[in-house]
């Protein structure tokens, strides 16, 4: 095996990328959305932010189906996710202007038709892809120190010409694999995992910021989420 594949095989992760629309939705308990969320426990309904307004649903994912997730989901059947008008422009934990619900096997869902006016967001089902090959970005998306050394090595011995010539990172909604950044990347916490992003979509009206993305990352230990967004 020559270097450029060793690398590659120590750094590459599985993932799923959702693709938007473009085909029939069944609007089952186990179909996948954006810009819409209708599984909910029997008490809950659409949450608030911390000035009283309405969240906006900002997706539905069900993972009954997908078979690559990452570990730290192996419990967990559905997320949700709704967000404020105003997103936090740093790290924020759950419930600071956006908010994240995670619902395990065994939780009783049920369909419930539940809107925010004010969305603006065009609801569409979401096609799961798996993708074999993700990559880290080169600034802060992944990569040890030591693996930048050994990249670096082969530029300047001219085996390659650029990082990118021969990996690639997977952008769009993603599960799994690494964060997307479009800024350099950003320290998530100790023992928090990057789980999927959000990005940019013209077909549902959702402009994060500036053509930008929002990333989740789950803490291995006590089961916290993290949120961050980054845009151009």
């Amino acid at each position: 095996m020559d270097e450029i594949a060793k690398i590659k095989q120590r750094i590459v992760r599985k993932a799923v990328e959702f693709e938007t629309g473009g085909f029939k939705p069944t609007n089952s308990t186990s179909e996948s959305w954006i810009g819409k969320v209708y599984l909910y426990k029997t008490d809950e309904e659409i949450p608030k932010d911390k000035d009283g307004n309405l969240m906006i649903p900002l997706i539905q994912l069900c993972l009954d189906d997908i078979e690559t997730i990452p570990k730290v989901l192996s419990e967990t059947r559905v997320i949700t996710v709704f967000i404020s008008e105003e997103l936090p422009m740093d790290l924020a934990s759950n419930g600071n202007n956006w908010l994240i619900r995670e619902y395990t096997k065994s939780d009783k869902l049920i369909i419930k038709d539940l809107n925010n006016p004010i969305s603006g967001l065009k609801p569409f089902p979401l096609k799961p892809i798996k993708i074999e090959e993700d990559y880290p970005v080169w600034d802060g998306g992944g990569l040890t120190s030591e693996m930048e050394d050994e990249i670096i090595k082969l530029e300047k011995s001219g085996v390659i010409e650029d990082y990118y010539d021969i990996v690639e990172n997977q952008y769009g909604h993603k599960l799994g694999g690494y964060p997307s950044f479009c800024q350099p990347g950003v320290y998530f916490g100790d023992d928090f995992e990057f789980v999927f992003q959000v990005a940019s979509d013209d077909k549902v009206g959702l402009n994060i910021v500036d053509s930008g993305t929002i990333f989740f990352a789950k803490n291995l230990k006590t089961g916290d989420w993290n949120f961050y967004c980054d845009f151009y």
